[in-house]
């Protein structure tokens, strides 16, 4: 997802750093409207224009993770991990762990007791839903599955592909069918679905058909909104994101591997700040979501996303704050990455090294 997922010699895609960039605008906007009580609101009145409105621009949340672990898959299939991308992934984790707490604690905010305070450092707190949890405990799996997707032939790995995206995507639309996941299990899945595209390439050099296959899917996924909440006139509810309301649903699966081919396959100039921000994505996620406690003062008592809900600039405010968010967080990210990542990985590194010189 970030620099640490894919920490390579070479230069980095300009392409897939744009495609960071608007996927993780994209999940930002989606936290604007699910994270901010202005869903209650929305629920309350689904076909009014400002709740169609919010409910589009917040419908991305889940494909955006989908987005981003497809590119852990489709890299690390053919990449190694050491002990020093591990440890510069964890270590970004539990440095805005503390600091961002910390914030909290001196300003008062919030009533955190210290043991609360310490058991918010933990790198891992769920391993249900919560991402950045699930995320590095998959991490540690991806040299098992490595050796799984490397020893298969091409027909395999297939097999199992289809076998992984028919249980825990086509069945879970079935009503009468219980599917249960967590995170962790399913970013295996989507390793297996970017480590074939990376193993098995298709075909590349049609870069307009999978630019119409992504706009087909998103417009397909916004059709799917749309009815959900045009039906909601006739007494039926079945939720407005039900088709993209998890990582697993089939639309955010099919939107998030037509957005992946598409970014992939088209040419852009490299560019040193497309690349810059780019890389620094996922340290815009571990700010702006790294609690309820953030949650709360970033959405409600910041930008108080509800009191604008009925205002006249609500269409300004929804487009503009998560564009805001994104860029202080960028800054921040920035800063960390020049002054503090370096000496801090370093001398973390060093030190298990000499306790154990055989690590990697």
């Amino acid at each position: 997802m970030s620099t640490t997922t894919i920490s390579v010699k070479k230069a980095r895609n300009s392409n897939l750093e744009l495609y960071r960039i608007i996927v993780m605008l994209a999940i930002v906007a989606h936290h604007y409207v699910v994270n901010s009580g202005l869903m209650p609101l929305m629920d309350a009145e689904p076909l009014a224009s400002n709740s169609i409105f919010l409910y589009i621009i917040g419908m991305w949340g889940k494909t955006g993770i989908n987005c981003f672990v497809l590119i852990t898959g489709y890299f690390m299939c053919k990449s190694e991990i050491a002990l020093r991308k591990f440890l510069k992934l964890l270590l970004e984790i539990m440095f805005y762990n503390f600091a961002i707490n910390l914030c909290f604690v001196i300003f008062g905010y919030g009533d955190m007791s210290l043991s609360e305070f310490f058991l918010r450092m933990l790198p891992v707190k769920d391993i249900t839903d919560g991402f950045v949890s699930c995320y590095i405990v998959f991490y540690l799996f991806i040299p098992f599955l490595n050796i799984l997707v490397r020893n298969m032939t091409k027909r395999q790995h297939l097999l199992l592909l289809c076998l992984t995206i028919g249980i825990y995507t086509v069945l879970s639309i079935i009503p009468t069918v219980n599917v249960t996941k967590n995170y962790v299990t399913w970013f295996c899945v989507l390793f297996i679905i970017g480590s074939y595209l990376r193993l098995y390439p298709v075909k590349e050099s049609d870069t307009i058909y999978w630019l119409k296959a992504f706009i087909f899917s998103v417009a397909l996924a916004i059709s799917s909104v749309l009815v959900l909440l045009y039906l909601t006139k006739y007494g039926i509810h079945y939720g407005a994101y039900a088709l993209v309301a998890d990582s697993n649903a089939p639309l955010a699966v099919f939107v998030s591997i037509c957005a992946f081919m598409y970014f992939k396959n088209i040419k852009i100039r490299q560019s040193k700040l497309i690349n810059t921000i780019g890389g620094g994505t996922f340290g815009v996620l571990l700010i702006h979501a790294n609690s309820n406690t953030m949650r709360q003062w970033l959405w409600r008592d910041i930008f108080n996303n509800v009191g604008h809900y009925s205002s006249d600039d609500i269409y300004i405010h929804a487009i503009c704050v998560p564009v805001i968010v994104f860029i202080v967080c960028s800054i921040i990210e920035y800063i960390r990455m020049k002054i503090i990542e370096t000496p801090l990985l370093s001398f973390t590194y060093n030190t298990i090294r000499n306790f154990f010189p055989n690590a990697k």
